[in-house]
């Protein structure tokens, strides 16, 4: 049994080992929200969106926790962020064994809190995933390793931003974009003239990348 909540959407064509994406929704949001992509991706993909751990009420979830100190500065509960790292870790070893999926065809799809920990997971967990596609998150370089230059990290990235973003500032997304030249990781970057959402040209440029990696 996994140890995360989630909804699937099963290949449209029968493959034996098909490919795999999961989804991790942003902070405040639910399974179903990312989900609502899954039709409109390929039909050989089977598409699973896990929820997060923590219960804010309302049918809302996080990662983890925001809070803000007495001089209203937003921090980020780190060590929560670390275990859901671990579950996530779980729940894909768990995934791609009941579904039998197809090892070196796996995509992680993160949004906002989503990508911030599809990043750092991507780090602590070399390789057991092929692909990820980060939309208006960052690389928070205190979850990642500190000789992150000495993995053999054959991960490509795909990288969105909105160039209004109000939630996570467009500077740290472009940070990670240099964060990964400077380990030579493979990845293509991307902004569009929205704030902290997905505009329709920037799924189709997604799933279009997603489509030349299956």
């Amino acid at each position: 049994m996994t140890n995360l909540e989630y909804v699937v959407r099963k290949p449209k064509k029968i493959i034996e080992n098909p490919p795999l994406l999961i989804l991790l929704h942003g902070y405040g949001s639910n399974e179903q929200d990312l989900f609502s992509f899954s039709e409109e991706l390929p039909d050989e993909l089977i598409i699973i969106s896990a929820r997060a751990p923590y219960t804010m009420g309302n049918g809302s979830f996080a990662w983890y926790e925001i809070n803000f100190d007495n001089n209203n500065d937003k921090f980020s509960d780190l060590e929560q962020a670390r275990k859901s790292i671990g579950k996530i870790a779980q729940f894909i070893k768990e995934i791609k064994q009941k579904y039998s999926s197809e090892l070196s065809k796996t995509f992680l799809l993160g949004f906002s809190q989503g990508a911030i920990l599809s990043y750092a997971f991507s780090f602590l967990h070399p390789n057991k995933v092929n692909h990820v596609i980060a939309l208006s998150g960052y690389i928070n370089e205190e979850l990642i390793p500190n000789n992150s230059k000495d993995l053999d990290i054959k991960t490509s990235y795909y990288i969105s931003h909105g160039l209004v973003d109000q939630m996570i500032p467009i500077d740290l997304a472009r940070k990670s974009k240099i964060i990964l030249n400077n380990l030579k990781l493979e990845n293509s970057y991307n902004e569009y003239p929205i704030g902290h959402g997905v505009a329709p040209q920037n799924f189709y440029s997604f799933k279009n990348w997603i489509e030349k990696r299956l």
